[in-house]
């Protein structure tokens, strides 16, 4: 028992250090908690004092105060012992009374220290917007925020399929279905609720198909008034680092122009979920009402931002419906962030047949006009298995002679067809800051 206290004591002295760490944001709060003791161990020590010159003829309470304040040893190992005592219950009762508060929000096997260093680390990182839609923006997100915590992901409303178009078509409400996958990406319990909002129904006619994190934001959408206001609602009872907003509040909808084999006139295609379907080239794309204006949070995010990030995603039923936004756009032309567009890894069926990286990064230009990005992100490893459906996005003389290419890894290898959410999330950390320099 007597070699377990020792060694918590010297646990704790060992861990002091820690707590002198540079942007803690607690040392200004010792030095108050250290200033309150002293001055408190003064009065104590002056009504002592007064006491021994009081009653200074009683041995017995001259004997007690002489060991009390170890007058036999010289003063200056006193102040030693006294001292270095009393910055020790400081900081271990400061630090067991902060576990005993935070222990309900602290992941297990972390602790007060490193929680509180991850969070000042990511509370001063870079305010980036991430811009696109389906598995791809909830790839990068889920690697950015071990980052920052300022993100705001800004998310395409165009979607008519599964569950999602059910609800809009039933209940009129704008589709939560990308929106869903951003939360539960952002999360800080993502294991959990990636499962229970990616959940979806059977056995039940009028439930069959739809997820419960979709029926769980219509339902709040419901309560609150508002998609925006349960959007935000989610956000909070998710716990999320950062937000998720849609690119505008308007019901559009997303229309091609395409072209079809064996025929020299272009088919007019109705709706996001039927263009992939379609057997034919995409030529254009554009929404109905094409005036819609941007949800106003999504202007100011764009202009305050530090980076941002286009892409990963379908080119044209993810990333361009959010970009064909014209107030949106003009707010990205606006802005001073360094602007980075994220090519896919492979090719998607019905969408982007055959295309290299140029071929991305020309037909997304041919929509919103050239000279908007600064880099563009290009991955250069071509290994794994992607199935009969799809093929590489590989880099060609175009792309290599524009000086805004910027080439790696990106590869998830458990999945080559996707982005590894780390190795993306460092690659855009990694140009901001070749750009900015870090912030301080």
């Amino acid at each position: 028992m007597q070699s377990g206290f020792f060694s918590k004591i010297w646990q704790g002295i060992r861990g002091m250090p820690r707590w002198l760490r540079p942007g803690l944001g607690i040392k200004r709060w010792f030095a108050l908690v250290l200033l309150g003791i002293t001055l408190l161990g003064l009065g104590v020590a002056v009504i002592l004092i007064d006491v021994y010159r009081t009653d200074s003829s009683d041995p017995l309470l001259l004997t007690i105060l002489s060991y009390a304040s170890l007058r036999f040893l010289p003063r200056i190992v006193r102040a030693v012992i006294f001292g270095g005592l009393g910055l020790w219950f400081v900081v271990y009762g400061i630090l067991q009374l902060n576990r005993s508060l935070l222990r309900p929000f602290i992941r297990p096997g972390s602790d007060v220290v490193n929680t509180l260093t991850d969070f000042q680390r990511r509370k001063r990182g870079p305010r980036i917007v991430a811009i696109g839609g389906g598995h791809g923006l909830s790839t990068l997100l889920r690697g950015l925020k071990a980052h920052t915590s300022n993100l705001t992901a800004v998310v395409t409303v165009a979607d008519d399929g599964g569950s999602s178009g059910r609800l809009r078509e039933s209940l009129g409400i704008l589709p939560p279905g990308d929106i869903r996958n951003c939360l539960a990406a952002l999360s800080n319990d993502e294991d959990m609720l990636t499962q229970l909002f990616q959940y979806r129904f059977s056995g039940a006619q009028e439930l069959e198909g739809h997820s419960f994190g979709n029926l769980f934001i219509t339902a709040l959408a419901d309560i609150t008034g508002s998609f925006e206001a349960a959007v935000v609602e989610s956000g909070r009872v998710l716990s999320v680092n950062g937000r998720v907003l849609p690119s505008t509040l308007h019901d559009v909808k997303l229309v091609a122009a395409m072209e079809l084999p064996h025929s020299l006139n272009e088919v007019r295609v109705e709706g996001e979920s039927k263009i992939p379907e379609m057997a034919g080239r995409v030529r254009r794309v554009w929404l109905e009402p094409d005036n819609a204006p941007a949800f106003p949070p999504v202007i100011k995010a764009l202009l305050n931002a530090d980076v941002i990030v286009v892409g990963p995603g379908s080119l044209y039923t993810s990333i361009l419906p959010n970009l064909l936004v014209q107030d949106l756009l003009a707010s990205i032309h606006a802005s001073r962030a360094v602007k980075i567009y994220v090519n896919n890894i492979a090719t998607q069926t019905g969408e982007t047949d055959s295309f290299n990286c140029s071929d991305h990064v020309r037909a997304l230009e041919g929509h919103i006009g050239g000279d908007i990005f600064d880099v563009i992100v290009c991955n250069d490893n071509y290994t794994g298995d992607l199935g009969p459906a799809s093929r590489w996005v590989k880099m060609d003389e175009a792309a290599l002679s524009d000086r805004r290419t910027y080439t790696a890894d990106l590869v998830d290898d458990s999945h080559p067809w996707r982005h590894d959410s780390l190795k993306l999330a460092q690659v855009v950390m990694d140009i901001f800051y070749e750009r900015t320099g870090p912030l301080t």
